[in-house]
């Protein structure tokens, strides 16, 4: 029995159901790619059987999780793929994105209301105050950008109840209002506090769907993922990934917003131990990592998604799978490559990064990666990261080891220091 026989069979397929599964993953990825079973039998009997054209290795590899070659197929070296970090600086192109700055267009004007006139100049205020929201979020943590939020929420519902505007800046208005609640919805992930998030999450899909923006819609369905995956409702994460997947091929979306979608998709299977569809999941983000550069516009709240993401995904799986040890290069490479502007996200790679060289018994190296967190996390306050960083003193405490009971006191003196 060849390899690819094995492989197909594994996956419960007979040749047939194979071919119209091959045809869906491709449609998923945006590949034109296609298989017949005549093809299919080739592949299976011939040895060596025939090369697959470029675009069918994409399809195979995702769907299999596998490089090609360990199909049994021949492969020349220029088309060899390879499991490594994708975060590695010479092998990744930089990205430039590019922002959308259209134009403001005025419509008709509500009716009078007793407040104040609001104009495109007001709104453009308040884009201001949203978008130094997100950057606070990513450098002090979801505290203080909670309570920012509730300062900026009180002006924009005020504007939209009481002032007088054109229906366009009204629709501006509402947007902005739904961004917000989209960053609620991830306060309440960062902070545990998961039925707020989700209720959020419920204003902001509603907000959006007024508004008729489906790229927003799809940023707040990815953060729904998340705050599903943690209140163990799996089928609604599933349904979330489905519906974003389905929203942004409705609308054309380039391959970041996809990216975003398949380590969605990836946090689910490996949440529910499925770890074939986990390396379907990453099969399917790698190859939209290696079109992105092909995007012209990529909305805000997906610019985070990169190699670095992709890798901490691989980490997760390999954690999940109980194989500590082979995550860890993974996650050295997500920590090396995420950007100095994520000073949180940062910080919660290197507790995770930590907790999993403790796994592998690797203390002293472990010890030294959360002293470097410690060192750079005062002022970050999340209660998240405060949480795994807890966590982690109470794995290192039952350790007979010097640097053990070192770390595990400066973790305690630091947390009652109060940080994050």
């Amino acid at each position: 029995m060849s390899e690819l026989v094995r492989l197909r069979q594994a996956a419960g397929h007979t040749q047939e159901s194979f071919v119209g599964f091959f045809l869906e993953e491709a449609a998923r990825m945006g590949v034109h790619a296609s298989v017949s079973v005549r093809q299919l039998r080739r592949w299976e009997r011939e040895s060596p059987p025939p090369l697959p054209h470029p675009s069918q290795q994409m399809v195979l590899e995702a769907i299999f999780g596998v490089p090609l070659v360990e199909m049994g197929f021949g492969v020349p070296q220029h088309r060899l793929t390879v499991s490594a970090p994708m975060s590695d600086p010479e092998t990744v192109k930089r990205r430039t994105f590019v922002a959308d700055v259209g134009a403001l267009a005025a419509g008709s004007l509500m009716p009078d209301r007793p407040g104040p006139r609001v104009g495109t100049a007001d709104v453009a205020q308040l884009r201001k105050k949203l978008d130094a929201l997100y950057r606070m979020d990513h450098s002090l943590g979801s505290v203080p950008a909670l309570e920012r939020s509730r300062r900026i929420e009180k002006e924009i519902t005020s504007a939209l109840r009481c002032a007088s505007y054109t229906s366009r800046v009204g629709h501006e208005l509402q947007t902005l209002l739904a961004e917000l609640h989209g960053h609620r919805a991830w306060y309440g992930y960062d902070g545990g506090r998961i039925g707020q998030g989700r209720a959020s999450c419920l204003e902001a899909l509603a907000a959006a769907q007024l508004v008729d923006d489906s790229m927003l819609q799809i940023s707040v369905l990815e953060t729904l993922v998340l705050l599903s995956i943690k209140a163990e409702r799996t089928w609604e994460a599933a349904g979330a990934v489905e519906n974003a997947r389905w929203l942004a091929t409705r609308a054309g979306a380039g391959h970041t917003v996809h990216l975003v979608i398949a380590l969605r998709e990836a946090n689910v299977a490996t949440h529910v131990g499925d770890l074939a569809g986990t390396r379907r999941a990453l099969s399917r983000a790698v190859s939209h990592q290696g079109r992105a550069d092909m995007d012209e516009n990529v909305p805000k709240w997906a610019r985070f998604a990169g190699p670095f993401e992709i890798d901490y995904a691989t980490a997760d799986m390999y954690v999940r799978a109980q194989q500590p040890r082979r995550a860890v290069p993974f996650l050295r490479a997500a920590v090396r490559g995420i950007g100095g502007g994520l000073a949180r996200n940062g910080a919660s790679y290197r507790v995770k990064l930590a907790g999993v060289l403790l796994d592998a018994g690797e203390v002293e190296e472990a010890c030294a990666e959360m002293g470097a967190v410690l060192d750079a996390c005062s002022g970050i306050r999340s209660p998240k990261l405060l949480k795994r960083v807890a966590e982690f003193r109470q794995s290192v405490v039952r350790i007979d080891n010097a640097d053990a009971r070192a770390c595990g006191e400066r973790i305690r003196e630091t947390i009652s220091g109060g940080i994050a």
